[in-house]
């Protein structure tokens, strides 16, 4: 698509290839699989942004974003063009005052499943509602509260360089919600801190309302059982059961620390993280229990 610039006219310009740059790794047609990622999208793509968030996606998928640095309130990024030299990207986001977020805590430290969900790395479905009743929106409500800078001699700001950042963000808000308060000025850290100073102010509180307990509801310490009296029985051990290691056998769920640990941040490669690792992690599974039951012939375990 030609553009125009005032006097000036630039022909279509087509990327150089960028190697080691960020990938998307959503699947085709979607960025995003949480519904926080997924309205960060839709919010950014509600400002009218047009064709230029169209070549961000192609950006984004094909790793021409070559890093992204996420900060309080900002994010830096370089972006592989056409030119030699990655253009450099900066997007700033109205942060949530101090005042503020001492509200939204106090709000959010009287439901219990929302503290739940957010320490488990949840973002609740209803989280939206206490920043609306406090007057403020934990998304951009409006384009001017994103300010974003390009060197790309692009006049259209935001560019598609930094519509590819924009997704990528959304990809590493599916992998950690936190980095979407962040961005609104409050580490996760400090908002874990804040909720749990909140909690023990309410616990002492109701300490003080209970009367103390009497003598004679008071626990009793069980006394535990005394050492073997002979030495060598404390350094040998005696006899394992027969059933000491329980049922032994593959895990039913294939890689599950990797699920836990979720998407690798910023993933670089061309197979998409898991892909790549959970077919080791099968067939460790499988070499371990025959190493276990003493099998010479199991499977080999491939390497990457």
């Amino acid at each position: 698509m030609r553009r125009w610039d005032h006097y000036r006219f630039f022909e279509p310009s087509v990327p150089r290839r960028a190697k080691g740059g960020i990938r998307a790794q959503s699947k085709r047609g979607t960025f995003g699989e949480s519904w926080w990622a997924k309205r960060w999208i839709s919010v950014l793509e509600s400002f009218d942004i047009g064709a230029r968030m169209g070549r961000g996606r192609n950006y984004a998928r094909s790793g021409q974003v070559l890093s992204i640095d996420i900060e309080k309130g900002a994010v830096k990024a370089k972006v592989q063009g056409s030119r030699p030299t990655p253009y450099r990207v900066a997007v700033e986001i109205k942060s949530i005052s101090y005042a503020n977020w001492e509200k939204l805590v106090k709000a959010l430290s009287h439901q219990a499943i929302f503290v739940a969900k957010l320490l488990a790395g949840e973002m609740p479905q209803d989280i939206e509602k206490v920043f609306q009743a406090a007057g403020l929106s934990l998304f951009p409500d409006k384009s001017k509260d994103l300010k974003t800078e390009c060197s790309c001699p692009d006049w259209s700001n935001p560019c598609k360089h930094i519509a590819a950042v924009y997704y990528l963000l959304g990809e590493e808000f599916d992998r950690d919600p936190f980095l979407i308060f962040k961005l609104r000025g409050l580490q996760r850290e400090e908002l874990i801190q804040r909720l749990g100073n909140r909690e023990k102010r309410s616990d002492r509180k109701k300490r003080k309302s209970k009367p103390p307990p009497a003598h004679d509801e008071e626990k009793k310490i069980p006394i535990s059982e005394s050492l073997p009296a002979d030495g060598s029985l404390f350094w040998t051990g005696g006899a394992l059961p027969e059933d000491f290691f329980g049922e032994v056998q593959v895990p039913p769920v294939s890689a599950a620390l990797l699920k836990r640990l979720g998407k690798f941040p910023f993933w670089r490669g061309k197979e998409r993280f898991f892909d790549a690792l959970e077919p080791v992690y099968t067939r460790a599974s499988t070499r371990g229990l025959a190493v276990f039951l003493g099998e010479k012939n199991g499977p080999e375990v491939p390497s990457k």
